[in-house]
């Protein structure tokens, strides 16, 4: 990290140190000007944020809903440090996102994070992830734990993002219709209905999309809906479902393009991609159950359910072994007890809990002419794997402003392969199982009522997916070359709010990552992985959100952090000392809102982004770029005032800055570059009944 930037950071770290123990009139006059409690639950035991000793960052419903598209989660991730978020235009590949590194290798969807959706886990056992079927219109909540969680979540948990998603409790007009347009067809139509009767509380969303798309090749078609239904049993215990169905039939992939093919035409698809009809479509279904008792026996259970089925087709964007499909069956559960005692006449809460899951994929895969002719099937098998975790988190207060956090876990995953096609002569079936332990320790300490000290260090495992798995030299079944990667997080922060409605974390990283899984594109265009002999990761992270007066409020995320190899060679030459390809060192977002009277808003975004290497070899140099957004709306009462109505209008990269909205990493032939759109706008209107 640039030795020009220390004394600034250690002046924002020690800062807040020196102004939290300086009382002021404001301050020394008791709980007038104390501030609404913030409280977290992603990390399991519910707690307000200032006695959780973790990187943690919560959204709200306005950070998540006002004026936005509701379509993609960079929306309302973008002012959450650590986080890296590419890939908002191609829905085939699915959105990336990274946090402190971990994710940042995944050539499409997500790996090495951890989400859940109403505490149903939409990382797979072999821990890979889809979020197509996140519902951000019906989204209440989003919280963030920014390093890895891996006692509280397992296999793949080098972050983690929680998504609660609202029961219609919420909602003080029912039903809602919004309907959007904007720039390269962009249109949907979104409608919601909930509401509390007596014991009951519902809600359903369904929404519409469609867009053609910035490049050719980019066009989506997708049907989702969300619904929940809950029961009260009585003052403690609690039934709920959740329904959840995608239907994507079309989602195109305009493929990656060479950097001359960028500045001939950034709206242009790979020669492959228009011939082949690259692409996606998807069908899932997901059904979940809650059952919550707040009075058992002394303590909290919680216990879930969930079993889900996807039916998958993808042409990539590339002749040859090309042409993919699943039909996937999800099933798990767990059961979590959360309960307060005392220890030496010292408050102890710990949680402790047992989950399961279950993945069944039969996948085949067939060959493909650059015509779009199928010749021939190339593979078929049926993948399996069974993740089993056992795990206590406990939190001791030392004193009455001192905490100690410490966790441990075990996790079982078993992953199966079974080759059914035998037509190459060989049988390529397997089996790898790894038992692995975590652990993490924390302190955290309350120096003054309204600010906080923490500190923790913890490990976490990742093994390859299935995918990851794949052997280059043509075979099936497990490539024995490739290992779970492990990895050592510490970080050590400071966090508070200020009377005069400042509120900011601090925080400081470093991760030591053994084995790291690195990705790279074979001659036939497919990926492949290798295990790196060891990275570090070491940075800083500052939030701020600052309400500078009734009208005015000012939210910022700064990200410094250098992302390295220490050990590793690619077969000819020795690349310690390269950073890790697709991380940028530097990201600052900005938000600036201004409140009007009734519902009135303005809303101005200044996004940059750093340069990054798009190769091991940091031959290849994305440069930086900055983004500005705006966003506006207002709304009125209708008629009686039982009707609302409501309209934004929005407009992304106002400056219509040239970038990229996706790199491929360690891409084959050149083909690193997904261009971004220039200016866009989008509008809508809602009504609420």
């Amino acid at each position: 990290m640039p030795g020009s930037r220390l004394p600034l950071l250690l002046t924002l770290a020690l800062g807040p140190v020196a102004l939290a123990n300086a009382q002021t009139p404001e301050t020394s006059g008791g709980e007038a000007n104390t501030l609404p409690t913030i409280t977290i639950s992603a990390p399991r035991l519910e707690r307000s944020l200032y006695d959780t000793p973790a990187a943690v960052s919560a959204l709200t419903r306005d950070d998540i809903q006002q004026g936005q598209q509701r379509v993609r989660l960079d929306e309302a991730l973008t002012l959450v440090p650590g986080l890296f978020l590419q890939n908002r235009d191609n829905f085939a590949q699915g959105q990336r996102i990274a946090s402190r590194g971990f994710g940042a290798r995944a050539p499409f969807g997500i790996r090495g994070l951890h989400i859940r959706v109403d505490g149903i886990p939409y990382t797979l056992p072999d821990g890979q992830a889809q979020i197509d079927a996140v519902d951000l219109d019906s989204a209440e909540r989003i919280e963030v734990i920014r390093g890895p969680a891996a006692v509280l979540y397992g296999n793949a948990a080098g972050g983690v993002i929680d998504i609660t998603t609202g029961d219609g409790s919420e909602m003080r007009r029912s039903p809602v219709l919004r309907v959007q347009g904007g720039s390269h067809d962009y249109r949907k139509v979104a409608l919601r209905q909930g509401s509390e009767s007596g014991r009951w509380v519902h809600s359903v969303s369904l929404s519409a999309l469609d867009v053609e798309g910035y490049r050719e090749q980019s066009a989506v078609e997708k049907r989702l809906l969300n619904a929940r239904l809950g029961y009260r049993l009585d003052d403690d215990r609690t039934l709920s479902a959740l329904v959840n169905l995608l239907d994507m039939p079309t989602a195109q992939d305009p493929g990656g393009l060479t950097a001359e093919e960028v500045a001939a035409d950034r709206r242009q698809a790979a020669p492959a991609a228009g011939p082949l009809d690259s692409g996606q479509s998807v069908e899932q279904q997901l059904l979940g159950l809650h059952y919550e008792d707040r009075d058992m026996a002394g303590g909290e259970l919680n216990a879930r359910a969930f079993a889900s089925r996807r039916d998958f087709e993808q042409q990539l964007p590339f002749p040859g072994n090309s042409l993919v499909d699943y039909q996937r069956y999800h099933v798990g559960g767990g059961v979590d007890y959360t309960r307060t005692e005392t220890l030496a006449d010292r408050p102890l809460r710990y949680v402790a809990g047992v989950e399961l899951g279950r993945q069944e994929d039969n996948r085949g895969r067939r060959s493909v002419t650059p015509q779009g002719v199928v010749t021939a099937e190339t593979a078929d098998e049926q993948q399996n794997a069974t993740a089993a975790g056992v795990f206590l988190q406990a939190e001791l207060g030392l004193t009455d402003d001192l905490e100690l956090s410490a966790g441990v876990r075990h996790d079982r995953v078993r992953m199966t392969i079974d080759d059914r096609f035998l037509a190459d002569g060989r049988d390529d079936s397997g089996e790898r199982t790894f038992r692995e332990w975590t652990g993490s320790l924390g302190l955290s300490y309350r120096y003054h009522p309204e600010h906080q000290a923490y500190a923790n260090v913890g490990t976490a495992f990742e093994t390859p997916t299935f995918t990851e798995f794949a052997r280059p030299d043509g075979g099936g079944g497990f490539n024995p070359e490739v290992a779970p990667q492990q990895a050592l997080n510490r970080e050590i922060g400071l966090r508070g709010r200020f009377p005069n409605g400042l509120r900011y974390d601090l925080v400081a990283f470093s991760v030591r990552v053994d084995d790291e899984l690195v990705p790279f594109e074979a001659t036939d265009g497919r990926t492949f992985y290798v295990n790196a002999g060891r990275t570090s990761r070491d940075g800083i992270e500052l939030e701020l959100d600052w309400n500078l007066s009734l009208a005015w409020r000012w939210t910022s995320a700064l990200t410094l952090a250098d992302y390295r190899f220490d050990r590793f060679s690619n077969g000819e030459a020795d690349l310690a000392g390269n950073r890790l390809p697709g991380l940028p060192r530097r990201q600052w977002h900005n938000r600036l809102t201004w409140y009007g009277s009734g519902e009135r808003f303005a809303t101005a975004e200044a996004l940059y982004t750093g340069a990054f290497p798009a190769d091991n070899e940091n031959r290849v140099e994305v440069d930086d770029h900055w983004l500005f957004n705006l966003r506006l709306g207002d709304a009125w009462r209708l008629g009686d005032g039982t009707k609302r109505l409501g309209a934004h209008l929005g407009v992304r990269n106002l400056f219509d800055e040239t970038h990229f909205a996706n790199v491929r990493i360690n891409a084959n032939g050149g083909r690193y570059f997904e261009p971004a759109a220039g200016r866009t706008f989008h509008a809508g209107m809602e009504l609420s009944f």
